[in-house]
């Protein structure tokens, strides 16, 4: 199983009054705070590869923040809702960052649903981050408010599926099994890191099965159409320096089937006032699993610059 290489604390906040669990590595205060911001379905600890790959110099002159957002990994309550509304993370981000660096920026980096989360955070907070770095965070095809009484439908079906028990992920019989799925979601991913993070995204229950470490109501739709427009009045107003990187082959031609694509999101990004787009080859969404070198690399030069 893989080794980690810089061994993190384990903490435990109440962020809104909700618990929250987070991965912290260093304690230095000398560079701003970094925080990493992971993906749906994901957890802080998938960020522990690029974070052993970061040089000296740079780890152990900050603090570096992972944390696992609200109903995933241990940020889970007993009374989890059946839902969870997009806005609940930026509110759990502010909070948090107050809580970490009170009176200073941080820089900022968020990999998929945490990219979209870390654009538009940086949107609305600008003192807040000094510097901004999105992983495959392209955000949603562009919806048409006609779209809004079968959205609603949906979500009053996914919540009534949810309740009766049809919504959610089926238990794994040990951490290899786990570990299967994690390569089969990613075949770029080492045998050795996949049990590692098997540890990570699953737990052993009362019934003596592995769990996937996020709440089914995840898999519940959002009750909110995705509002490109509004996207793009917040992409315009991010003053920060941004850095996007994205996966090459594209990762988003085979997902998306043509309904949304990589060129599309390339020419919402072009809103935002100072922005450089980057490539990882030999990467795919999962890119700080398959490169972690070579993005801990793009990180450390971009924050250095």
């Amino acid at each position: 199983m893989y080794q980690p290489q810089r061994r993190a604390t384990s903490r435990h906040l109440a962020i809104r009054n909700h618990p929250y669990h987070l991965l912290q590595w260093g304690s230095s205060q000398s560079l701003p705070a970094l925080v990493l911001c992971h993906g749906w379905m994901d957890v802080g600890a998938s960020f522990q590869f690029v974070v052993d790959q970061f040089s000296n110099a740079f780890a152990e002159n900050r603090t570096i923040i992972a944390p696992d957002w609200r109903g995933f990994g241990q940020s889970r309550s007993s009374s989890a809702p059946d839902h969870f509304p997009f806005v609940d993370y930026l509110g759990d981000l502010d909070a948090l960052i107050d809580e970490i660096s009170p009176d200073a920026p941080i820089d900022l980096v968020g990999h998929s649903m945490g990219g979209n989360v870390a654009m538009l955070y940086a949107a609305a907070r600008p003192a807040r981050v000094r510097r901004l770095i999105n992983l495959e965070g392209f955000g949603l095809p562009a919806s048409q408010p006609s779209q809004a009484p079968q959205r609603t439908a949906r979500w009053l079906d996914d919540i009534r599926d949810l309740r009766n028990g049809k919504i959610g992920t089926r238990p794994y019989a040990s951490a290899a099994e786990v570990a299967a799925r994690l390569q089969k979601n990613n075949s770029r991913l080492s045998a050795d890191k996949a049990l590692w993070l098997a540890h990570h995204w699953a737990t052993v229950g009362t019934d003596g099965l592995w769990h996937i470490a996020g709440d089914d109501a995840h898999k519940v739709v959002s009750a909110q159409l995705f509002r490109a427009d509004e996207m793009l009045a917040s992409y315009a107003t991010i003053v920060c320096p941004t850095l996007m990187v994205k996966a090459e082959p594209d990762t988003m031609a085979a997902f998306w089937q043509g309904k949304f694509t990589q060129a599309e999101f390339l020419r919402r990004l072009a809103l935002v006032p100072d922005v450089q787009v980057a490539s990882l080859s030999e990467a795919g969404h999962m890119l700080h699993h398959d490169q972690p070198r070579a993005l801990a690399t793009m990180i450390e030069d971009f924050l250095r610059s």
